[in-house]
């Protein structure tokens, strides 16, 4: 019971440090990377879907990007698409081929972004430490109920701990890998 309590704690904070990466990777950094456009979507056939499903999507050099739409009558969506977007982002269109520069970013951005990004790994901490407390009152219940002892529910709620430092840990190193590629100019 102990271990299901365990693993179930691991998983989910496991998810929780994946969350985050995935909320570091739409934050952008001024050199341009493919992962910039992963949540721009484009009305194709009466649906929204990803550019990534209707183009492909290059990395040219470092501040440009590129698309090629698999369709020629996709160029004018896209554009707007990518316009539309809270990017600030102008895409150049040479015939089928879509450029889009990434401007490079001022000191001041670079602050906002840092913050924002501080503020994200808080939100992660918090909620890997909010797993930690469903975990540990699990085990307060079945000890309650004199499923286990009281010394194997203090062992579980240890190992509980070593799990949450682990992924704090993880996710502190995360934070300072991004805040280091935030301030890069």
């Amino acid at each position: 019971m102990i271990e299901d309590i365990q693993k179930d704690a691991e998983k989910r904070m496991q998810k929780s440090v994946e969350a985050l990466k995935t909320e570091f990777s739409k934050i952008r950094t001024g050199r341009a990377h493919t992962s910039l456009l992963d949540h721009v979507t484009v009305e194709y056939y009466g649906s929204e879907v990803p550019l990534s499903q209707v183009s492909n999507i290059n990395i040219e050099d470092a501040r440009t990007l590129s698309l090629t739409p698999w369709e020629k009558d996709m160029v004018k969506p896209i554009e707007k698409a990518i316009m539309a977007s809270d990017l600030g982002l102008n895409p150049s269109t040479a015939g089928t081929v879509i450029r889009i520069p990434v401007p490079p970013m001022t000191e001041e951005r670079r602050r906002d972004l840092v913050r924002v990004v501080r503020a994200e790994a808080e939100g992660g901490r918090v909620a890997i430490r909010n797993i930690r407390r469903d975990a540990n009152s699990d085990l307060k219940a079945l000890e309650k109920e004199k499923e286990i002892s009281e010394d194997e529910q203090r062992r579980g709620e240890d190992l509980i701990q070593k799990l949450t430092d682990k992924y704090v840990a993880e996710m502190d190193k995360t934070l300072e890998e991004k805040e280091k590629e935030l301030m890069e100019v």
